[in-house]
């Protein structure tokens, strides 16, 4: 995958960048003027929390590309009709003003900005989700789908058939019983080592097939509070836990998700779908310990959030037995590794 100096060092690639203008706002809440569109050269360093040194210095070094995407200088009589028209108090002699597709540019150009990385991530995610386009692969897929029909077979022609036999075989040998019993014992274990091993592939096609590790971040953030929650369901699902219900909703008792862990133990889920930007903290741990633990009487406890925790809110989840499912820790579960508190 492309990485996002790549996107300093393209003007080609940054042009083709320039309209996706919703990215900056899954980022980070950008403040506009109260024209609903500019922003200032002061708006726009606190967005980025950069120095306005370094943006002017920015302008001073792209300005021609800045200004074909919407920077502007407004002075005299221009500048007099922007303030009528957009309310505005501004007792100086210009104002420098940027779209939200100039602050998109900038963005892409602006080197020492943790904001401004995190915007081009966002761009080349979604850049690669873009481009990947399904294949054609049904000869390959038919011959998965014979495989996946022959491990059955062998399965079920073990346990159905073969297991049966050495029963049998066992009441009525007495020369050979042991024998047969060790037998016995070695099918068994063949039997559910191809069902682990079905299990494995499963979970590995589905992976490979609909959640590439690129891009899959930037597909969780555009998700909804339910849509997020059905998502952490389907991973529970997927290994290995049952009767998962998503329970989100006023009669919630305080988690969002209740399931089995395939050892049956009670799994209960929290969900928060927060920007990245920001973090759980404490007093959320807090609740969901109480609810987890005291109301619905959890062997296994999971904070899911798409942001980062505070270190306290680590430090209670650890004292209070929950896992906390970090960003980075969501991305790896999503892109196929199994959370180790449910293997």
């Amino acid at each position: 995958m492309i990485n996002e100096s790549a996107l300093v060092e393209s003007k080609a690639l940054r042009g083709s960048a320039l309209d996706r203008t919703d990215v900056l706002a899954r980022v980070k809440a950008l403040s506009l003027l109260p024209d609903g569109t500019h922003v200032t050269t002061a708006m726009l360093a606190a967005y980025f929390q950069a120095g306005i040194k370094a943006i002017r210095s920015l302008v001073v070094d792209h300005r021609a590309e800045l200004e074909t995407n919407g920077y502007r200088v407004l002075a005299g009589s221009e500048l007099s009709s922007f303030k009528e028209l957009s309310g505005i108090e501004s007792h100086t002699a210009s104002l420098a003003i940027f779209s939200r597709r100039t602050v998109l540019n900038v963005a892409m150009l602006l080197r020492e900005s943790e904001v401004a990385r995190q915007v081009c991530v966002y761009l080349l995610d979604m850049e690669y989700v873009a481009r990947t386009r399904p294949v054609d692969n049904s000869v390959q897929a038919d011959a998965t789908d014979l495989d996946d029909r022959i491990d059955q077979r062998i399965t079920h022609i073990l346990g159905k058939t073969v297991v049966p036999m050495f029963n049998a075989l066992i009441e009525t040998s007495g020369e050979y019983r042991r024998e047969l019993i060790a037998l016995r014992a070695g099918v068994q274990t063949v039997e559910r080592r191809l069902r682990q091993h079905h299990a494995r592939l499963q979970r590995l096609e589905s992976h490979r097939e609909d959640r590439p590790l690129a891009g899959v971040m930037a597909a969780i953030d555009v998700m909804n509070g339910r849509e997020f929650e059905e998502y952490v369901a389907e991973l529970l699902r997927r290994d290995g836990c049952t009767d998962v219900v998503v329970r989100g909703g006023s009669g919630d008792r305080g988690v969002d998700i209740t399931g089995l862990t395939s050892d049956r133990r009670a799994v209960v889920v929290q969900c928060k779908r927060f920007a990245p930007y920001l973090s759980v903290t404490s007093p959320a741990v807090q609740k969901f310990i109480g609810a987890a633990k005291v109301l619905h009487s959890s062997e296994v406890a999971l904070f899911v959030a798409t942001c980062p925790f505070t270190r306290d809110a680590l430090n209670v989840a650890t004292d209070g037995g929950v896992i906390a499912v970090h960003r980075g820790l969501l991305e790896e579960w999503s892109a196929g590794s199994t959370l180790a508190v449910l293997e």
